[in-house]
């Protein structure tokens, strides 16, 4: 008998201010799609139940195109502080939605991981469904990315996560229970900051790496 599908819920954090691009990144237009489209619609996934987008309470701009994107907003009631505070929001609204054990895991994606695709994220899911460790992290070339997927029960250590530390903090607690799949693609580790990064992602899904 094959084991049932993952339940899996999607966590964006999308609560930054786009200090370095100069301009509200998640909404430029990359290809036929705003970023925060993109992102959002590389989650198509049987396993994937939700995906929610957290970001500024006065964010309407953004607001709005998240709505459109089907993915539900999560708007809390003060600016979260950083990735940290925004996952802690994004998880209070998974379990509200989701209560006790309706879904297995969760995936973390920052908003600004624009060239996920949907081939990519089946590898990542499919991966982590066969044997589910405690994290699993997508790999290019030895190197880190995402998006990085964490068992449900994780959910509740990350409130206790000392307040100079990061999510990463969450990662090392596992060690050598943190599994990895080496995908050889780079568009795990491509995130998008700087009107330069913007340019050059345009140019390659233009085809024109010049």
């Amino acid at each position: 008998m094959s084991e049932p599908q993952s339940r899996l819920v999607v966590i964006v954090p999308a609560a930054g201010h786009s200090r370095r691009m100069g301009r509200p990144k998640l909404l430029l237009p990359l290809g036929d799609r705003t970023v925060i489209a993109r992102l959002v619609d590389a989650f198509d996934h049987p396993s994937v139940v939700g995906v929610l987008v957290v970001i500024r309470p006065d964010d309407s701009a953004l607001a709005e195109a998240v709505e459109s994107t089907g993915a539900t907003l999560v708007r809390p009631p003060q600016s979260p502080v950083d990735m940290k505070a925004s996952v802690g929001y994004g998880l209070d609204e998974m379990r509200r939605r989701w209560p006790g054990d309706a879904v297995d895991g969760w995936m973390l994606v920052p908003g600004d991981h624009p060239v996920l695709d949907a081939r990519l994220v089946g590898q990542v899911v499919e991966a982590w469904s066969e044997s589910r460790p405690p994290v699993m992290v997508p790999t290019c070339d030895g190197r880190r990315g995402h998006p990085t997927v964490f068992a449900d029960r994780l959910a509740d250590e990350v409130a206790s996560i000392p307040p100079d530390d990061g999510l990463n903090r969450l990662v090392a607690n596992y060690g050598n229970q943190v599994e990895e799949i080496e995908l050889g693609r780079p568009e795990v580790l491509w995130d998008l900051d700087t009107p330069e990064q913007y340019e050059a992602l345009c140019r390659r899904l233009n085809g024109d790496d010049s």
